[in-house]
């Protein structure tokens, strides 16, 4: 009997392990881009990275607007490093470029950098709403 509690509740332990969210994972206000210009990220599992897509837009003003890129991944192909870091990308709409991302996530901010070919960028520093 002892090994059958002991067993399942080993089992359910690794279970609840892998189902654990990553903290990374939920809805992030951005800095303002070069335009003004900000947006809600959802960042989600996407196979065994994570994903963050662009599912609201906002102008200097902070009213919402339309943007075509409302959708699509600003964040792909991150993984976490430990101690709140993380490695990817990150796509910069105001810039058309795609970083090698890194995001150091304290609290509910994250913030945000990364480089394409020498050239590096701060993101600024992102807000998690929730």
């Amino acid at each position: 009997m002892k090994t059958l509690t002991l067993s399942a509740a080993l089992i359910f332990g690794l279970a609840s392990t892998a189902f654990a969210a990553d903290p990374l994972e939920g809805m992030w206000r951005t800095a303002k881009d070069d335009n003004g210009n900000s947006g809600l990220i959802q960042v989600a599992p996407c196979g065994d990275k994570l994903c963050g897509v662009l599912v609201q837009s906002y102008n200097s003003a902070g009213q919402k607007i339309k943007s075509d890129h409302q959708g699509r991944n600003i964040i792909s192909a991150t993984v976490a490093q430990g101690g709140g870091k993380y490695r990817g990308k990150v796509y910069s709409p105001d810039r058309d470029k795609t970083y090698n991302s890194r995001l150091v996530m304290s609290g509910k901010t994250l913030k945000v950098s990364g480089c394409v070919l020498g050239i590096c960028r701060d993101g600024g520093t992102w807000t998690k709403v929730k």
